[in-house]
């Protein structure tokens, strides 16, 4: 009887589960095509053949579900991210397998580069995540610039030197992966591996 009980529980949460899964994947398509702005909640609705008073019940609010999307997006992001314990160079070498990545998983990129673009307006609610997802990533990637001199790869950079650096090269990824997304024909991973072995050149010249 307890066994039977248990399954009479599991079958409808895991159904509810699921469903929430689905509607937070459509959200997160309608998001990355049409923007937080344009992507109405009958849309994504539509999608998964509900109401969007059942998309409220779930998550509260558009700005819920949005929320639910981001934090998504960062647990199947985490899939692509370069291991930090490698050190100084190796570690932008990693780029390629990112951008990589990014092609097998187009939605992720569309979603994030979307959501960046609208975040500019100081009133959007994924402004803030946008903002530390960007400063996260420049700090890190200053860490292993300055590793990469601490360890002799390449020429001593001062830290102003070196928050210029990453700041460049995170605006040509952005750069790049925005024309690709618009259907430039480039090879995405290997264009990047070549703008680093250029960076690195220059590093140690």
């Amino acid at each position: 009887m307890a066994n039977e009980a248990t399954s009479m529980v599991r079958g409808p949460y895991r159904k509810g589960v699921q469903r929430r899964e689905r509607i937070v994947r459509s959200a997160s398509d309608v998001f990355g095509e049409l923007g937080y702005l344009g992507g109405s909640l009958r849309a994504i609705a539509d999608r998964v053949g509900a109401s969007p008073a059942t998309l409220i019940q779930y998550f509260g609010s558009k700005e819920g579900l949005l929320t639910a999307v981001l934090e998504d997006w960062t647990a199947q992001t985490k899939r692509s991210s370069m291991p930090e314990d490698v050190r100084g160079l190796a570690y932008f070498r990693q780029l390629r397998a990112l951008m990589e990545f990014h092609v097998e998983h187009r939605g992720l990129l569309e979603l994030f580069i979307t959501m960046a673009a609208e975040a500019t307006n100081p009133g959007h609610p994924a402004r803030d995540f946008i903002q530390q997802r960007y400063a996260n990533g420049r700090e890190l990637w200053s860490a292993k610039l300055r590793e990469a001199v601490d360890d002799g790869e390449i020429a001593p950079l001062t830290d102003a030197q070196i928050e210029a650096e990453i700041r460049t090269l995170v605006a040509v990824l952005d750069g790049l992966e925005l024309q690709w997304l618009l259907g430039a024909d480039i090879d995405l991973p290997d264009l990047v591996a070549t703008y680093i072995d250029q960076s690195i050149v220059r590093w140690s010249a």
